[in-house]
C-alpha cells in the first residue's frame, strides 16, 4: 500500500498548529496573542495551498512600476495610416503589457484567435528584461521569463471569445515551464496539443542537431467547443501542386485516363521525401471526373449482403469482399456503378473499390507534426524588405493554415509578440485567397525601431506590392501620471486620448464616413448636427458623458437612424474606481 508521504507531514503539521492555537487559546490575551494566531492562520493557509503546480519566484518589471503610476492610453500617428479599404487593423507601439491592459478596455472576450512567438530565453540576447539581456549566468533567468509571461498570459485568456484558442511558438529552453503555466492559466482540460514543426535548421551541437520548434496550443473552453460541435479543419497541404500536375496531364494525355494515371503515381515518387503531396499519394487515379483513389467497398464489420456483380469488360461475376457490399442491394450496386463511381480492376479476379475524389476530400483535420523549412520565410522577408531586417521570422503560410482552421473568416486575430508582423501579412493573404473579412491587432515594442521600420513597413509594403483591400491605423502607447487629482480632473487629458479607443473597439476611422463618428465637444456636435446629411452611413454616434442633445438634435438623430452611444466607462473605469 502507497503512502503519500507529504500529505502525512501536511497533517502533522495542521494537529501541531491545532496544539499551538488551543493552547493560546487558555494563555492571557493580549496584542502578541493576536499576532501569533494571525501568522498561525496564515501559516495553516500555505499547508492547505495547491499540491501541483509551477513554483517560482515572481518578479516585478520597470513597466508594473510604470503603470502603478501612470495610465496608459494611445496616440494615432496620422500620418502613417494606410487606406486601402477592407477592414481596419491596427499596429500598436510600446510594451505588450500596456497594450494588453487596454486592449482588455476594448476587447475583453472578443478575440477568436491569439498567435505569439515570445521570446525562448536561450541566454543568447533574446529576452530583454527591463532593458537588460538575460544571460545564461542569471540565477532568475526562468523565474524573471515565467513573470513576464504569466502577466501576459493571464489578460490574454480573458481577451479570447468562448470558441477562442492561443497558439504559443517555444522552444526547448521553455516550453515545460510554459506548458504547466498555461494548464494553470487556461485549464489543463482546454489543452489541444504541443504542435511539433520541423522547420530545418541547424546548429553546431556536438549530440543532436535541433530542427524543431513547438506551438503549444490551448482553447478557451474545450466545453463549449464540444457542446457547439466545433472540430478544426484545413485544406490539405500540397493539393494544389496535385491539381497543378493533373492540368498539366490534361494537356499532354487528353482523355488516355490510363496513362495521366501512371504519369501521376510517377510524379508522386520523383517528389522530395519532405514533400506534403506525398501524404495524398494514394489519390494516383484519374478519370473523366478528376482525380481519385480506390477505397474500399465492404460493409463495416463484416456481414454486408453478397450478390453477383459482372466486370463491365469480361462481364463476368467479380470476387466479392469477405464481409459483403457496403450497398444493401443489388439495384444500389448497379446505380453507383452507373454513375461511374466504382473502380473495377482489369478483370473480374479482383475486389472492386469506391472511387474516393480528392475534390470531395480537401480538408482534413490538422496534424500535430509538420515540416516547413524555416529558411524560406526568411527569403521571402527579404525579397520583401529589400534586405536582412529580421532574424527567424514565422512563416506566414504557417500561420495562414492555423488561422484557416481555428478561427472564422470575421475573427479578430492579436499578435501581441508582433516582431517582423508575419502574423499581419498571414491574415490579408488569407482574406485575399478565400475572401474572407478577417481583423489584426499587433503589439510590440519598438526596440531598434522594430515596430515602425520592420512590422509596419513590411504591412505597409505587401499591401502595396500584392495589392490587399486592407487599411491599418498606427498606434502608440503613452502615459498620464497619476497624482492626488480626483477623476474629473484627468478628464480633459482622457478626452484627448478616447477617439483612438473607440475606434480600436469599433474597428473604424473616424476620418472617413463610417459607421461610427464621435463627438466630444460642444462644437463638434453642433458640426455634426449641422453636416448630418454628409454622414449617410452613420449609424452609431458615441458622444462624451458631458454632452446632451437638445430635443431639435435628438429628433433629428432618430429620423437618419442613428443611435447615440456614450463613450464606455470602462475605459478609465479603474481610475475613477481610484
Amino acid at each position: 500500500m502507497s503512502t503519500n508521504i507529504s500529505k502525512q507531514k501536511r497533517e502533522d503539521l495542521l494537529n501541531k498548529i491545532k496544539e499551538i492555537r488551543n493552547y493560546i487559546a487558555t494563555a492571557p490575551q493580549d496584542e502578541n496573542t493576536g499576532n501569533l494566531l494571525s501568522y498561525l492562520s496564515d501559516l495553516e493557509k500555505d499547508v492547505n495551498g495547491k499540491k501541483y503546480g509551477l513554483v517560482f519566484e515572481e518578479h516585478r518589471e520597470k513597466i508594473d512600476e510604470v503603470l502603478d503610476t501612470h495610465t496608459p492610453v494611445l496616440t494615432e500617428y496620422k500620418d502613417l495610416f494606410i487606406d486601402n479599404g477592407g477592414q481596419m487593423n491596427f499596429l500598436i507601439e510600446g510594451d505588450n503589457l500596456a497594450s494588453l491592459k487596454l486592449l482588455e478596455k476594448t476587447h475583453k472576450g472578443k478575440i477568436d484567435l491569439i498567435y505569439i512567438d515570445p521570446p525562448y530565453n536561450t541566454g543568447n540576447k533574446d529576452f530583454v528584461y527591463d532593458d537588460n539581456f538575460i544571460d545564461k549566468n542569471d540565477l532568475f533567468s526562468h523565474s524573471k521569463w515565467l513573470s513576464f509571461i504569466k502577466h501576459r498570459l493571464l489578460i490574454a485568456r480573458n481577451l479570447l471569445t468562448k470558441r477562442g484558442a492561443i497558439f504559443i511558438s517555444i522552444d526547448d529552453n521553455e516550453q515545460s515551464p510554459l506548458k504547466v503555466l498555461c494548464d494553470e492559466i487556461f485549464g489543463a482540460e482546454n489543452f489541444v496539443t504541443c504542435l511539433v514543426w520541423a522547420a530545418g535548421r541547424k546548429n553546431d551541437s556536438k549530440y543532436i542537431s535541433v530542427s524543431h520548434e513547438y506551438m503549444l496550443c490551448y482553447v478557451k473552453s474545450m466545453e463549449y467547443l464540444k457542446a457547439n460541435k466545433i472540430v478544426w479543419k484545413q485544406r490539405k497541404q500540397g493539393i494544389d501542386d496535385i491539381y497543378k500536375e493533373y492540368e498539366q496531364l490534361k494537356k499532354k494525355y487528353g482523355s488516355d485516363y490510363r496513362e495521366m494515371s501512371s504519369a501521376l503515381k510517377q510524379w508522386y515518387k520523383n517528389l522530395p521525401e519532405n514533400h506534403p503531396a506525398r501524404n495524398h499519394s494514394h489519390y494516383n487515379f484519374i478519370d473523366e471526373t478528376g482525380i481519385y483513389f480506390p477505397s474500399d467497398i465492404s460493409w463495416p464489420g463484416g456481414g454486408g449482403p453478397k450478390y453477383e456483380v459482372l466486370h463491365p469488360v469480361t462481364h463476368k461475376p467479380v470476387r466479392v469482399p469477405n464481409r459483403g457490399w457496403v450497398y444493401p442491394t443489388k439495384e444500389r450496386m448497379q446505380e453507383i456503378i452507373s454513375q461511374n463511381l466504382v473502380h473495377f480492376g482489369d478483370d473480374e479476379t479482383s475486389v472492386p473499390c469506391k472511387k474516393t475524389y480528392l475534390k470531395d476530400n480537401e480538408m482534413s483535420t490538422p496534424y500535430s507534426v509538420f515540416y516547413k523549412d524555416g529558411r524560406a520565410a526568411t527569403k521571402r522577408l527579404r525579397i520583401i524588405m529589400g534586405e536582412n531586417v529580421f532574424q527567424n521570422p514565422k512563416d506566414e503560410e504557417i500561420l495562414e493554415n492555423i488561422i484557416e482552421f481555428a478561427a472564422l473568416d470575421n475573427s479578430t486575430v492579436l499578435d501581441f509578440f508582433a516582431g517582423s508582423g508575419t502574423t499581419g501579412h498571414a491574415v490579408m493573404k488569407l482574406n485575399a485567397d478565400d475572401g474572407g473579412n478577417r481583423k489584426f491587432i499587433l503589439c510590440t515594442n519598438n526596440e531598434s525601431n522594430i515596430c515602425r521600420d520592420v512590422t509596419y513597413e513590411r504591412i505597409k509594403r505587401v499591401i502595396d506590392k500584392d495589392g490587399y483591400t486592407a487599411s491599418l491605423k498606427y498606434y502608440k502607447v503613452d502615459y498620464i501620471p497619476i497624482s492626488d487629482r480626483m477623476y474629473y480632473e484627468y478628464a480633459d487629458e482622457l478626452l484627448l486620448h478616447i477617439r483612438e479607443l473607440v475606434e480600436l473597439e469599433n474597428s473604424v476611422n473616424f476620418t472617413c464616413n463610417a459607421e461610427i463618428a464621435i463627438v466630444l465637444t460642444e462644437k463638434e456636435l453642433s458640426d455634426f448636427m449641422a453636416n448630418i446629411e454628409a454622414y449617410g452611413k452613420c449609424r452609431k454616434l458615441y458622444m462624451g458623458h458631458d454632452l446632451l442633445p437638445d430635443e431639435v438634435q435628438e429628433q433629428s438623430l432618430a429620423k437618419h437612424g442613428i443611435e447615440v452611444n456614450i463613450i464606455p466607462d470602462y475605459y478609465y473605469q479603474d481610475l475613477q474606481e481610484g
